[in-house]
């Protein structure tokens, strides 16, 4: 095990860790906001990646498709919100899971009738393919690294939109209280709606970036849509610094953990199965963290009320 391949992991887990953030952003903001649990997230991410790949295949330019992962993901969240999402405000969380967890089956089987089952893929622009060497003589593929950029500025964007916009002084104004804001003139359809568009549009943006360096394929979203709800467990409901910090913490854990727990078990255990061990203690260990961050602040680590 050398340095330049633990950097390696490192900077993986950071790319991972800021893809997760896109995802956790939007789920916190429209949690914080709405008061809703949104188990369809994960379908506007899959949008976001079927349309960058369609578009980009038609048009032969893969900003285009980005552009288009953009626009696909928060038409769908608008027109979500307006026919759906509109009317599970004043319900219970149990009616939103199943209403949200229905819309998951629909989106999914939609999406496998108009594209079919097997996985579509995208190509990396030329001038971000291949590797970049990094201080140390360490190479590193040029388009991770420009996720982890991509994904920083998107984090001061929003921070900046929350602290410093009339749209951001809205948003959390009607964290802190809903009726107020409507009491006050500030059309508050019109708030839910540009929020769950602005959420959806995240996720899809990071399900495009995601699906070039992967593939394209009809259910990519719920897996990580589980671990962006760790993510936002782990940083506190409704607080974006929140949701970064513990989406860097989610994304270097797994990472790390599945590089260095089954070498450190095949290193220490004289036995056949070391390895497996290793890999199922690894794939443990962000939920262990989320479990350890909850005992010790159960509102999460930026968290400062539970909804």
């Amino acid at each position: 095990m050398t340095a330049s391949l633990i950097v390696e992991q490192l900077l993986n887990g950071l790319q991972f860790g800021v893809m997760l953030f896109l995802m956790a952003a939007g789920l916190t903001l429209i949690f914080g906001v709405m008061g809703l649990i949104n188990l369809a997230h994960g379908s506007f991410y899959m949008i976001g990646a079927f349309a960058c790949a369609a578009v980009a295949a038609a048009t032969g330019s893969y900003w285009v498709g980005l552009a288009a992962s953009l626009a696909a993901a928060a038409a769908a969240g608008a027109l979500v919100e307006v026919a759906v999402i509109r009317r599970l405000y004043r319900r219970d969380h149990l009616d939103q899971v199943l209403a949200t967890f229905a819309l998951i089956l629909v989106f999914s089987e939609g999406t496998r009738w108009v594209f079919g089952s097997f996985p579509l893929y995208l190509t990396v622009p030329d001038f971000l393919s291949g590797p970049v060497t990094l201080p140390g003589g360490i190479d590193y593929p040029l388009f991770r690294l420009a996720i982890i950029l991509v994904g920083v500025v998107i984090a001061g964007g929003l921070f900046l939109l929350i602290a410093r916009t009339r749209l951001g002084i809205r948003i959390r104004a009607g964290e802190s209280d809903r009726e107020m804001i409507a009491a006050l003139g500030v059309d508050i359809r019109k708030l839910y709606t540009t929020v769950f568009a602005l959420g959806a549009a995240l996720a899809g943006f990071a399900g495009a970036l995601v699906g070039t360096i992967q593939s394209v394929q009809v259910g990519m979203g719920e897996p990580v849509l589980i671990l962006a709800f760790v993510v936002i467990i782990i940083g506190g409901l409704g607080s974006i610094g929140g949701a970064l910090l513990g989406a860097i913490l989610v994304g270097l854990t797994d990472t790390l953990g599945r590089f260095l727990l089954p070498v450190l078990f095949d290193t220490f255990m004289d036995s056949s199965s070391a390895n497996s061990v290793g890999s199922a203690i690894a794939s443990m260990l962000i939920y262990i963290l989320m479990a350890l961050v909850l005992f010790l602040r159960p509102t999460g680590l930026f968290g400062t009320r539970a909804h």
